[in-house]
């Protein structure tokens, strides 16, 4: 089907520009249709990964190739020809756009000018470089992030229906005293009521508003070409993973069972709003803390993945475990700055176990403990190291650019394989 730029109709039919893989005989383009996927998720989806880390890749010859790819003759991060981008990200109600040729810098944009690509990147630059050198036809990302939002809220999708209180909410929050327990329970429920979906339905009315109009994004975009709704993947999962009142009864498995249906009723709800009943889906799993995560990461894992086993996303749902990616030797090193933290929490707590219990140090003698402490603590070449492949926190996969590379890369061989097989039945 071709999509109606005419907004009336528009406002009626879901999708009219974009077909997902099906086209009618006597309506098919006569050149390749623009092929366009999906990103949406939370933070790591917007991306923390400073380009300053893109070194740091090179130093692995098994990702040194990949870093060929990121980066241009002239050394700057590489320019998509035939790939574009529409970002849609901010904070609040304060949502924007970012369009433009692909390359570096379509980010997480907190504290940026948001006029214009930053210095960071998710999984979006080396997806859409994977996408560009393997397809022919041109390639629209849409992309759609936010960070610190959950599924059982924030996009939470129509099936799913209403947020519910489970068994131990009604008891928590309803028998006071109890910790974390609303202040005004009837002004909770009203917010809760006004945010449940909202992110979701800001996401599907920008992947209609750009394909509405995809010249807007990809300047030669040709109607008779048509455009390919071609593939999707969520990256997300951190809030709804750390959510102990909507997930209770830490450390029994099953824990996040519910996490499951709600994933189950996104992946159906994207696919029935944008008209793509068999879109490739790709799952990406939480990775942050490795393979050998504690207990409940490993159990929010397979709630993650679990959706793609079910009978009907059989060949179309695919979950892409991250954890692989993790940087086990930059996570050593952030186990050792987490130490010095403690330490300076220490000296200023005046605890009775640690130097300055009698509160007697002055901050610069406070200042130089650290200093010896840390040097004692993280050698000159780990610090080199971090400085090198980190720029952000654990819960970001520590903003290494080698781990979101290696993510993207996944996540496009994933969904072309899909692909492929959608093409060969």
């Amino acid at each position: 089907m071709r999509w109606a730029a005419n907004a009336a109709i528009f406002a009626l039919l879901p999708l009219m520009a974009c077909f997902a893989g099906e086209r009618v005989a006597s309506e098919a383009p006569k050149g390749k249709p623009l092929k366009v996927f999906i990103l949406v998720g939370q933070s790591n989806m917007e991306g923390p990964a400073n380009v300053e880390t893109f070194d740091y890749i090179g130093d692995d010859p098994a990702s040194a190739p990949l870093l060929k790819m990121m980066r241009g003759p002239d050394g700057k991060p590489t320019v998509c020809d035939h790939t574009w981008i529409s970002y849609l990200t901010g904070a609040g109600d304060e949502n924007f756009e970012l369009t433009g040729k692909l390359t570096a810098g379509y980010g997480s944009m907190w504290g940026l000018d948001r006029t214009k690509p930053g210095d960071r990147i998710g999984p979006e630059f080396t997806f859409g470089l994977i996408m560009d050198s393997v397809l022919t036809e041109p390639v629209l990302i849409i992309k759609a992030a936010w960070g610190g939002k959950s599924l059982h809220t924030d996009f939470r999708s129509p099936s799913a229906g209403p947020y519910q209180l489970n068994d131990y909410q009604k008891k928590l929050y309803y028998d006071p005293p109890g910790h974390g327990v609303p202040k005004d329970m009837n002004q909770w429920l009203a917010d809760k009521k006004r945010e449940t979906g909202r992110y979701y339905r800001l996401m599907i009315e920008h992947v209609k508003k750009v394909l509405a109009d995809p010249k807007r994004v990809v300047p030669g975009y040709d109607p008779a070409q048509g455009c390919e709704l071609a593939g999707f993947v969520w990256l997300q999962g951190w809030n709804d993973m750390v959510d102990s009142h909507t997930y209770p009864d830490r450390g029994k498995p099953g824990r996040f069972e519910v996490y499951s249906e709600l994933l189950a009723h996104f992946i159906r709800d994207v696919r029935r709003d944008l008209g793509a009943p068999k879109m490739p889906f790709v799952i990406g799993v939480m990775g942050v803390g490795g393979v050998a995560a504690e207990a409940d990461v490993m159990e929010f894992r397979k709630a993650m993945a679990a959706p793609a086993a079910l009978p009907e996303f059989k060949g179309n749902v695919v979950a892409v475990e991250t954890a692989p990616f993790w940087s086990e030797e930059l996570a050593a090193i952030d186990k050792k700055h987490e130490k010095v933290r403690q330490m300076r929490y220490f000296l200023d707590s005046k605890h009775k176990d640690y130097p300055n219990a009698d509160g007697k140090m002055t901050e610069e003698q406070k200042r130089e403990y650290l200093e010896k402490f840390e040097a004692d603590l993280i050698s000159p070449a780990e610090a080199a190291m971090w400085k090198r492949g980190a720029s952000n926190a654990g819960y970001h996969y520590l903003g290494c650019g080698k781990t979101f590379a290696l993510m993207g890369k996944a996540f496009a061989e994933a969904l072309r394989e899909m692909m492929k097989e959608q093409q060969a039945i």
